[in-house]
């Protein structure tokens, strides 16, 4: 088989890069060992059951989401701008008052601080949210945690609120993140709305399939090797004049022989319920540190589409290590305030490279030389949205070479 090019992965950075060298007149294939495109973005449907890999959302304040998605087909249905404070007295509710004016006294109740420690972390997310990019990329990169304390976010503020609310998000509990790269997500998630899509996440990676021409994308086309114009898989041979690798981060090493990131892991347990633990569709967070759990939601609070006439809650372990359904429905009660022993344990999934370990640079090369280009979120942010940027990085240095 002969091709203009091929890209190797049909994750959000291989579709990504697909997409833009489509639009620009250009004959692609994709290739990808699975069965239906995603990578790491992937739903599985299991009686009626919406089950996300793991639990993930989707930000529209993200620039690449609003350039290569038409957000409005994809039916997001919104968190709250905000989570649910658990402790041992009970559930506290804590929004952003500039998006949800109508919970500030809660927020100003709730037991995570002072109200001095309030407002300066309310003045560093404004902040943030009003700032150019250019000015965040320009600042020194310094652990996040440290940034936070130069903010005087220390504290009650920092152990029972924003941690547990970070922690899941990064996976990492430390918040030794590069703080450039924390405050770009922060400042999305200050500007944007964060949901799930209606057909599960999966609706992401679905609809950059379908704007391919049909038969475009190969499955179950698993690849052994990659060499400057072809790459070899149990299939055969693909000749191409320019190859495109958009896998993970372990992957890529195995094919290309570039540095394996490190990844961090997580955890993720499916509950139905016998009844809403809580009305808001907002992430619970254990400010006590009660247990494995780091966070945990009702899914169809927000999405009743996920689990329609039931009730589905996701929880989140940061980690690579399993603590047993047992463990994490003793501390679900507990942060809950609910008895959850007639929760029914539907899947758990563990996913151990679910976000590489960024460091360095927030962008990476992609092009390699030789018409061999390298692409997905181990190049750029350990985000959608570094993904889908990093496809198109890849897809801009293909048409612009000679």
């Amino acid at each position: 088989m002969q091709t203009e090019i091929v890209v190797v992965g049909a994750g959000l950075a291989g579709l990504a890069a697909a997409k833009t060298l489509v639009d620009a007149g250009r004959e692609v294939i994709v290739l990808d060992g699975d069965e239906a495109p995603g990578g790491r973005v992937r739903t599985d449907r299991v009686n009626g059951l919406h089950l996300d890999r793991g639990f993930q959302v989707l930000n529209i304040g993200y620039p690449a989401v609003r350039d290569l998605l038409d957000v409005d087909a994809l039916r997001l249905r919104p968190f709250v701008h905000g989570a649910l404070i658990s402790d041992s007295a009970g559930l506290h509710l804590v929004t952003d008052p500039r998006r949800d004016p109508g919970g500030l006294r809660d927020t100003l109740r709730a037991p995570i601080g002072s109200l001095t420690r309030k407002f300066m972390l309310g003045a560093y997310a404004a902040a943030l949210a009003a700032a150019p990019a250019k000015t965040i990329r320009d600042r020194d990169d310094r652990p996040f945690r440290a940034r936070l304390a130069g903010y005087g976010i220390t504290g009650p503020i920092l152990e029972r609120f924003v941690r547990p609310f970070l922690s899941g998000v990064f996976l990492d509990p430390d918040l030794t993140v590069p703080s450039r790269f924390a405050e770009f997500v922060v400042r999305s998630f200050a500007r944007g709305t964060i949901g799930i899509p209606a057909g599960g996440m999966r609706a992401v990676p679905d609809q950059l399939a379908a704007a391919l021409p049909t038969d475009a994308v190969k499955y179950s086309f698993p690849i052994r090797e990659v060499t400057p114009g072809q790459v070899t898989g149990d299939f055969g041979t693909i000749t191409a004049r320019h190859v495109v690798v958009a896998v993970g981060g372990p992957a890529a090493h195995s094919l290309l022989g570039i540095p394996a990131p490190r990844t961090r892991g997580c955890v993720t347990y499916y509950h139905l319920a016998d009844f809403p633990p809580v009305a808001e569709a907002a992430l619970v967070l254990d400010a006590e540190k009660r247990g494995p759990v780091t966070n945990s939601i009702v899914l169809t609070n927000a999405a009743p589409e996920y689990a329609p006439g039931a009730v589905l809650v996701s929880s989140t372990v940061v980690g690579n290590e399993d603590p047993g359904e047992a463990v994490v429905r003793e501390h679900l009660a507990a942060m809950y305030h609910q008895d959850t022993s007639a929760w029914q344990h539907v899947r758990t999934y563990r996913v151990p490279d679910a976000l590489p370990v960024h460091t360095g640079p927030l962008r990476q090369p992609v092009a390699l030389g030789s018409n061999v280009y390298v692409c997905g979120d181990h190049r750029d942010t350990p985000s959608i949205q570094g993904a889908l940027v990093s496809g198109r990085r890849a897809a801009k240095a293909v048409l612009s070479a000679r």
